[in-house]
């Protein structure tokens, strides 16, 4: 052990002068790479992120010379562990991303291997083309990964494997020397056995293999006859005489891509690739079939595919019950579903329109007349179903317990004939080990993930997984099925490859790595010499985590939160959605939801040492999660990372002094009344001076470059409230609400709790609101409170922001017991009260009842609009940009603000975007302005600064506003503000043709 370290320091301290790249051995970088989506965890010896190819050179040069094993890695979404090894990971997802040619006509692509697949359809979607294969990882996997596990997804009838798209590849082999893998014909392959380099000689030694009759004879006994095979090493791909299914039509001339794609990175590092492009489908059609039972989903499958759909997708019971408790996906689940099925069949056509789509719809109607089948034609509503599929996984991760559904068989495939036999066998299996199972995917293939409840942290339980896995490898050969069908073999199938395959074939997969690779040294373990399936487990029968005393409530442990993360990497996303704004802006592992989870387990768990958990290291670590909530409702396994850096927060300055900038921000409330009303114009003038603005810099960390929001000289109290609404009577065409009988209904009398920003800097909010309600013919009256705790929340001070709901509760509670409804204009305090107060104040019996009645402001506009037929709006269409805010966002979606906006006449677009980066104090923060801003120019301030001057932009947030006005110069209006102006320009309007003289509408 000694002299490997002594080895890995020498090739580490000799390759980091020689790249352009980052190259990192430090304990948290190497835990940050230890794991994958996988059951496994395994400590690398460093990491490289290259810049270029010759990085990646340099690095294989190097490891041959000092026998360093390799690992090239890229999203580290794989589910059987070939992304985590005992080596120098080379992550090229971080720079190594481009497109670098894209030939339009001739339909092909050349990309460096750490491109994110969404993000490379994305470019090609302009010219009507896309990569083929479909993982449901797309979103974060990227296409190295992909053509290394060689890859499908749910269009695998369609499209065939990853091996059936990749035309060329550059690789670097063991020696770093580079290698063109590309089809040749008789004239070039016989050049290249000709030569004297270390490719050549691989050329000559694979070619001998493949030619050899004995061998081929193994190769057809040994490969598994149903065409859906990522495992092994593919060495069918090389007889073409029709004894083996390929599915797709093959190109037999001699190819090494065939080898490398599905290889898992044991056989050289992929540096480029050049794929094959199809065109996107012009006309779709989802048909939902929903099945009483899973068996009869099976026995149909057969017959559904003789009508000859592009996929066949199943979510079983256990998954639709999960998605019942997950906000996002049971929106999804309703929206497609007629009653309440056991599982569907998701049944997609593919066409020229939509005419010829409605024939193919019929025919499977009249197919299965006795089921419930829905057609889906709305692309948004087919969206809604791929969606669902797509986060299937991650719902069945998050549950809340040690049993979780565990990929390890979740691979196997058998032709879909024999899925109604196959899957039963199982079954009975796992009912006498007492084991539950789950399923989902590709029924279309014969590919059912089969995921049994296992507790990894249980001896007898990983026996039982040891134990059906054997049982599953030897039931597949029964049914003509492969092992790996679309995740690959790595650790958690490759020590059943003998087993599985035959020890003939597979003594041929053993040659071909020592042909490649006889130091063993790229990613060994994977696909031939695998370790035992419980070696390295992430959890395992001696994990156990240190005791936390929290300060916040957990209802399953500190622990458990954290490790609800499983790895899948979703918050690696780049393309939609709100999750995670800092991994988007610094493409840094660390950075991401996922990130932050290892490093908390690791040191709850002693993978690092326990006072890692609150170390400086650690707040580096966390200090970038600006708290949005996203990972909340868009990681399918609800990590609340949020919650979790609160508590980090508070645990932490229990050990450390506290910045006094987070007094100033906590204590925000209180400053706000002092600094209002008369003193505005002295605390304002002071705030504009340059040396006060250098000493709050220097002093707080403040950075001069922001400006302050100014304090109002009329803020918006309850006394001015009084003021402002006791002269006002009903005007002459006000609407009023009413219910069905005539009689003013229970909600015309809402309460409306005005924040701090809102009350003290930004009073014209309130009175906006205000107006809008009482022109809905509401009597509004105002909440005696103005800090709900949020500030407090934000900085970990949860003594505080404990109180401050106590004394919220206090104040809310009469006015909710008496069945009103409470208003919010600041998503983040309505976030506060109905989702974090349950961990301040857990045993509070007031508590549901006052988050039932919390809403917020445009929830109770679209509400109340939607009830009453008479409306106050009128008038022309006006474009309106909205830029929902994260809290909002993830607990309850934007719809309610378009509708109450579309209702006033707006036409509203909304921003696909993530946090605005301003996040409360977080943008004013001296070390943190950059990264706000970079955070904002994804989605956000392009799409702003794009807009036209006519466009209203429309932000809830007051972080979102004051980022858009310091970024771009641009105002944007609360809701309540752009409501209101349509308010002032229809009552203007009426009163022009009454011959009354208005004011004028000011924005």
């Amino acid at each position: 052990m000694g002299t490997m370290n002594t080895a890995v320091d020498d090739f580490l301290n000799t390759l980091r002068p020689r790249v352009a790249g980052e190259l990192r051995s430090d304990l948290y970088t190497r835990t940050l790479y230890s794991t994958d989506a996988s059951l496994y965890q395994v400590m690398p010896h460093g990491v490289l992120i290259p810049k270029n190819a010759e990085d990646m050179q340099a690095a294989i040069e190097l490891a041959a010379a000092y026998k360093v094993p390799l690992l090239p890695r890229a999203g580290g979404s794989s589910l059987a562990g070939q992304t985590v090894n005992a080596a120098l990971v080379m992550d090229t997802s971080r720079w190594m991303d481009q497109v670098l040619e894209l030939n339009v006509e001739e339909r092909w692509v050349r990309v460096q291997p750490g491109i994110v697949l969404d993000v490379l359809n994305g470019k090609l979607r302009p010219h009507g083309l896309q990569f083929g294969p479909d993982p449901a990882s797309s979103n974060r996997a990227c296409l190295g990964g992909i053509v290394s596990n060689n890859a499908t997804g749910s269009h695998s009838i369609l499209y065939g494997m990853a091996v059936d798209h990749v035309l060329e590849m550059k690789v670097l082999l063991d020696d770093g020397s580079i290698a063109h893998l590309r089809s040749l014909n008789e004239e070039e392959l016989r050049q290249k056995l000709l030569g004297d380099t270390r490719e050549s000689e691989i050329y000559r030694r694979v070619t001998a293999l493949v030619s050899n009759e004995e061998n081929r004879q193994i190769i057809r006994r040994g490969t598994p006859r149903h065409w859906r095979r990522c495992g092994g090493y593919n060495l069918a791909r090389f007889i073409h005489d029709g004894s083996i299914d390929h599915y797709l039509p093959q190109d037999p001339r001699f190819n090494l891509v065939n080898l490398l794609a599905g290889a898992e990175g044991t056989l050289a590092a992929i540096t480029e690739l050049k794929l094959k492009l199809v065109e996107r489908p012009r006309c779709t059609v989802l048909a939902i079939m929903e099945f009483p039972t899973l068996l009869a989903a099976l026995e149909a499958t057969p017959a559904i595919l003789e009508t000859g759909p592009t996929a066949v997708e199943l979510i079983d019971d256990l998954s639709l019950r999960m998605a019942a408790e997950n906000r996002d996906a049971a929106r999804l689940v309703k929206s497609f579903l007629q009653g309440d099925p056991f599982c569907f069949l998701a049944v997609e056509y593919q066409g020229e329109n939509e005419a010829a789509l409605r024939a193919r719809v019929q025919t499977l109607i009249e197919r299965f007349h006795s089921l419930p089948v829905t057609p889906l034609f709305d692309p948004r509503l087919q969206a809604n179903v791929w969606a669902v599929r797509k986060i299937g996984l991650g719902l069945l991760m998050s549950m809340r317990s040690d049993w979780k559904p565990i990929p390890f068989i979740e691979d196997t495939a058998v032709p879909p004939q024999y899925l109604a036999e196959y899957i039963p066998k199982i079954e009975a299996f796992c009912r006498e080990l007492g084991t539950q199972m789950t399923y989902y995917a590709h029924a279309s293939a014969g590919c059912l993930h089969i995921r049994p409840l296992i507790n990894v942290k249980l001896r007898p339980e990983i026996d039982k997984m040891r134990a059906i896995s054997l049982f599953v490898a030897d039931l597949l050969g029964q049914y003509a099925g492969v092992l790996s069908s679309e995740h690959g073999d790595g650790r958690v199938r490759s020590w059943l490859a003998e087993r599985f395959y035959g020890p003939e074939l597979y003594a041929l997969f053993k040659e071909v790595k020592a042909i490649f690779d006889p130091q063993n040294l790229f990613n060994p373990g994977n696909i031939v010499d695998g370790p035992p399936i419980d070696q390295h487990l992430r959890y395992g029968p001696t994990y156990q985590t240190i005791s936390v005393q929290t300060m916040l409530h957990w209802p399953t442990g500190f622990a458990m939160e954290i490790e609800m993360c499983n790895g899948a990497g979703v918050c690696r996303k780049l393309t939609t959605g709100a999750m995670c704004p800092s991994f988007m802006a610094t493409r840094e592992e660390e950075h991401s939801t996922r990130g932050r989870a290892n490093l908390l387990r690791a040191a709850l768990s002693g993978r690092l040492p326990a006072t890692e958990l609150t170390s400086p290291r650690m707040y580096a670590a966390m200090d970038l999660c600006v708290a949005c909530k996203a990972c909340k409702s868009e990681c399918p396994s609800s990590v609340d990372m949020a919650r979790i850096k609160t508590e980090f927060l508070a645990q932490y300055y229990t050990h450390h002094p506290r910045r006094r900038r987070d007094y100033l921000f906590a204590y925000i409330d209180a400053l706000s009344r002092l600094a209002s009303g008369w003193r505005a114009p002295i605390a304002n003038w002071m705030l504009s001076l340059g040396l006060v603005k250098i000493a709050l810099d220097r002093w707080l960390g403040l950075s001069k470059a922001r400006p302050l929001p100014h304090f109002s000289r009329h803020p918006f109290t309850v006394k001015r409230f009084k003021a402002m609404v006791q002269p006002k009577t009903i005007a002459p065409n006000t609407h009023v609400g009413t219910s069905a009988a005539g009689v003013q209904n229970a909600q015309s009398a809402p309460l409306l709790f005005v924040d701090t920003y809102n009350a003290y800097a930004y009073p014209h909010v309130a009175e906006a609101a205000v107006e809008v309600l009482e022109a809905l013919g509401c009597t509004v009256e105002i909440a005696p409170v103005t800090d709900a705790g949020r500030p407090a929340l934000s900085k970990g001070m949860i003594n505080l922001a404990r109180r401050r709901a106590q004394r919220v509760l206090d104040v809310l509670y009469p006015d909710a017991e008496a069945g009103r409804p409470i208003l919010f204009l600041e998503p983040s305090d309505w976030s506060a009260v109905v989702d974090d107060y349950a961990a301040l104040l857990p045993g509070d019996e007031r508590l549901p009842t006052v988050t039932a009645a919390c809403v917020t402001f445009e929830q109770f506009v679209a509400e109340r609009l939607a009830q009453d037929a008479a409306s106050p709006f009128d008038g022309e269409p006006q474009p309106a940009l909205l830029h929902g805010h994260c809290h909002q966002k993830a607990l309850l979606g934007t719809k309610p603000a378009v509708q109450a906006l579309s209702a006033a006449g707006y036409q509203v677009q909304e921003i696909d975007s993530t946090c605005c980066g301003m996040a409360g104090a977080f943008g004013y923060e001296s070390e943190h302005v950059a990264i706000s801003l970079k955070m904002a120019e994804h989605g956000l301030l392009p799409a702003v600064r794009a807009a036209s001057a006519a466009t209203v932009i429309v932000a809830a947030g007051v972080s979102c506003r004051q980022q858009i006005w310091s970024a771009t110069g641009r105002r944007a209006l609360h809701p309540a503000e752009a409501l209101a102006v349509k308010l002032r320009r229809s009552q203007n309007r009426r009163n022009e043709n009454n011959g009354i003289v208005s004011d004028p509408v000011l924005v």
